[in-house]
């Protein structure tokens, strides 16, 4: 519980009344490496602050090919927002890549203190237009920006997080092959040109 505090008030700092009634909604939850947080098709209840580890958010088509989606390094809040929000069933899975330890809240519950504390109403309003951007920004790398590029830009914003995870799911993350991911991975070992980013 000691990590999730801090990682809030970054957001925006809860009064200590707010944090009073925050605090007890969180849960310790273990999700070993593999399992889900939540599946495509269960409508989400929860939501979670990744305390340790490393889980990964995918679509999967009719034929089972899955394409990552994004990456969740802890300290990160996790949960399917379209189905928190709407009460549909969700579209992505959420699956544990490392073993990870989480606090887990009922979404409900939490959004319920919303009206009596706006403070957090704030801060899940910053947290969802960062999660805007991020979006967005992730839509214009897969249109603008070349394979070496995408893969550039993925080691700034995760780095070390190659060497914890298989070359498969960063290849899927990134809209690539496995084999294209080994021969750009092969061309900067042997000090290929260096890829710039748009500015």
């Amino acid at each position: 519980m000691h990590a999730l505090r801090p990682f809030l008030d970054g957001l925006w700092p809860l009064r200590p009344d707010t944090w009073a009634r925050v605090e007890p909604l969180f849960t310790p939850q273990e999700l070993p490496k593999g399992q889900y947080f939540i599946e495509a098709g269960q409508t989400a209840r929860q939501v979670g602050f990744l305390a340790e580890g490393v889980m990964r958010a995918f679509y999967r088509n009719a034929r089972g090919t899955e394409y990552n989606k994004t990456f969740f390094v802890a300290p990160a809040i996790v949960g399917t927002y379209s189905s928190l929000i709407t009460g549909q069933p969700a579209a992505i899975n959420q699956q544990a890549l490392t073993d990870c330890q989480l606090l887990v809240a009922d979404y409900p519950a939490l959004r319920a203190l919303y009206d009596q504390h706006p403070d957090l109403e704030r801060q899940a309003r910053l947290h969802a237009e960062r999660q805007f951007v991020t979006k967005e920004q992730r839509e214009l790398e897969i249109v603008l920006l070349d394979a070496e590029q995408r893969y550039a830009l993925f080691r700034q914003q995760f780095p070390g997080l190659e060497q914890l995870v298989p070359q498969y799911h960063v290849a899927s993350y990134l809209g690539i092959t496995p084999t294209q991911l080994s021969r750009i991975r092969h061309k900067l070992s042997r000090g290929g040109p260096s890829t710039s980013l748009p500015m």
